[in-house]
């Protein structure tokens, strides 16, 4: 969330940056700037009546000590008016702390400067394309009946056992499926990530600190009896390995890359562009995390951006770039660069990647923080991306590649899965 103290410094700027975003946030700025004088009124006032209290309790013990019971009496009876000042003072400041918080959680991070203005999918921008698009045989399929013809990935099955969104991936589709997770965290640790293996549930906190809670609670699968949540992506627990610490500026950047199942509700979700694998309630992930302090995010993010770029590229698959408008930005991200890849049968981009820059809005409802050279704290940034979410790259693969004798397999997959064609 956005600190206090930049709140504070530049409310205009605040303002006209979040407008970018859509987001009206003038009269949530000026309330937040009102209350936070009330709350450092209220600091100031019971310091000062804390401190009046101490040095009367001081006194009277003083007193007592010489055999001054008047004084002493005399001393005790401005205490209790005092004590009871300090209750009133401390419920101010413990409400107008809620409130603050309460507020701060509904203000948007703020876009980067360079985030172009527009209000939906349809004003990206396309930043860079590449990769062949392919020229597929008369009659060709979407992946769906090619997965039923192969028997790849029973839809039906999953909708017995769980309901839909939820597929059963079978022989050459499983083996497959489990290439490109071995192939993807393989290319992250060779490019500089270390892998771990994250929890799939994680607590209310861990989804406070890296923005899914409270703003997107109704997304995610909630086990009531344990307060605990699925994850939507490991981008949630691998992030909060940092909450709450203090890491050293020689250790930064500290890069992650961790696979895991990840869980969407999805709620609302219906139509063509849900078919097949398009749009899951569960589906397999690999991701990159990557904290480092705020004047070197950028080149990170343009790091982790050309990472992301030569998977696409080795898996042959045509793809593009975009840059992301303001009106399409997720609430916590500063800067997001979506990748898609081309479905020849389907006739349409697929969207298998968002790499963001969150500068410090995580950082600071984490607490992830770095103490720098001339031994000050200071806020970390943070930033993550998919590398890659496997289901529309596995709907891209079988789409693009079928030919009259089968599906091939990129070459890059083949030592990982043992096989070139289905």
């Amino acid at each position: 969330m956005l600190t206090l103290k930049a709140i504070n410094e530049n409310p205009e700027e605040i303002v006209r940056r979040l407008s970018k975003k859509h987001f009206d946030g003038k009269a949530i700025i000026d309330e937040v700037i009102a209350l936070d004088a009330v709350r450092r009124e209220s600091q100031t006032s019971l310091d000062a009546v804390l401190a009046e209290i101490n040095s009367l309790s001081r006194s009277i013990g003083a007193f007592m000590r010489e055999g001054k019971k008047e004084e002493a009496n005399v001393a005790k009876e401005k205490v209790g008016p005092l004590k009871e000042s300090s209750k009133e003072l401390e419920e101010t400041l413990k409400d107008a702390e809620k409130r603050i918080e309460e507020l701060l959680v509904t203000i948007p991070n703020l876009p980067h400067e360079s985030v172009p203005e527009g209000k939906s999918a349809e004003d990206n921008l396309v930043e860079r394309s590449g990769g062949v698009m392919p020229s597929l045989p008369e009659g060709a399929l979407p992946h769906w009946d090619l997965a039923r013809q192969y028997d790849l990935i029973d839809f039906e099955l999953g909708v017995k056992i769980t309901g839909a969104g939820f597929p059963v991936y079978k022989g050459k589709g499983a083996r497959l499926q489990r290439a490109l997770i071995n192939f993807f965290l393989d290319s992250a640790r060779d490019a500089g990530y270390l892998e771990v293996q994250p929890p799939y549930v994680v607590n209310s906190a861990s989804g406070f600190g890296t923005g899914q809670l409270p703003d997107k609670e109704g997304q995610m699968y909630h086990i009531g009896l344990d307060d605990l949540y699925l994850i939507p992506t490991s981008e949630v627990p691998v992030t909060n390995i940092y909450r709450d610490v203090i890491l050293e500026e020689a250790d930064l950047p500290m890069r992650n890359t961790a696979y895991s199942a990840c869980f969407r509700r999805e709620a609302g979700s219906y139509g063509k562009d849900v078919r097949g694998l398009n749009r899951l309630h569960q589906f397999d992930k690999v991701e990159i995390v990557c904290i480092d302090k705020p004047e070197s995010s950028y080149e990170r993010l343009r790091e982790m951006v050309d990472y992301v770029q030569t998977l696409v590229e080795k898996l042959e698959l045509p793809w593009r770039i975009l840059r992301l408008c303001g009106g399409d930005m997720g609430f916590t991200s500063a800067l997001t660069f979506d990748f898609e890849v081309f479905s020849a049968a389907q006739e349409r981009w697929l969207e298998v990647s968002s790499v963001s820059n969150f500068e410090s809005y995580q950082a600071n409802r984490l607490k992830c923080r770095y103490r720098d050279n001339d031994r000050k704290i200071q806020l970390c940034h943070t930033l993550n991306g998919s590398a890659l979410a496997l289901p529309r790259i596995m709907a891209a693969l079988l789409e693009n590649n079928q030919t009259a004798e089968g599906i091939h397999v990129p070459d890059v997959l083949v030592p990982y899965c043992g096989f070139n064609t289905i």
